[in-house]
């Protein structure tokens, strides 16, 4: 595990808020010089503590604006089983998000469609299909108050 200090972590939340700025705007934001925060930038980098930049595209505007999260029982648990349910999950670009979770369910899916009836072609001819699902259980996005995803 990687050592956070109050500066690392004030870096990581500024970077997390906008995985734009500059380096020179960062080392202002966290009272470093700029070359002293490229060098923890870097190092965070290095050590995969920051993985990567993403864009945050609003999906509505690219005809996906309809979200649901889906758990998602297996009636056989082995792990290939398992293994199965993922490659297909990791095949279905409807699924953003697919999360392997403790609890009544396995796994927990954020699915991203364009409306109802997407969604109710991914849950019949996608999710439907594949071999072991038990049970599927959706919740439908209303809104999102809060959602600090990158």
């Amino acid at each position: 595990m990687y050592e956070i200090d109050g500066k690392v972590d004030e870096i990581l939340r500024t970077l997390e808020r906008d995985g734009r700025i500059s380096n020179v705007d960062l080392a202002e934001k966290v009272a470093l010089s700029p070359s002293a925060c490229l060098r923890r930038v870097q190092e965070l980098e290095r050590n995969g503590v920051i993985k990567g930049y993403r864009a945050v595209v609003d999906r509505e505007k690219v005809g996906n604006g309809f979200s649901a999260y889906v758990a998602v029982g297996l009636s056989d648990h082995s792990k290939a089983s398992q293994e199965a349910f993922e490659r297909s999950m990791k095949l279905a670009p409807q699924v953003r998000e697919c999360h392997n979770v403790a609890g009544a369910y396995e796994y927990l899916l954020r699915v991203e469609v364009a409306d109802l009836n997407s969604y109710k072609v991914f849950h019949t001819d996608i999710l439907g299909v594949v071999p072991h699902v038990n049970s599927i259980t959706s919740y439908v996005v209303m809104g999102s108050p809060k959602d600090e995803r990158a």
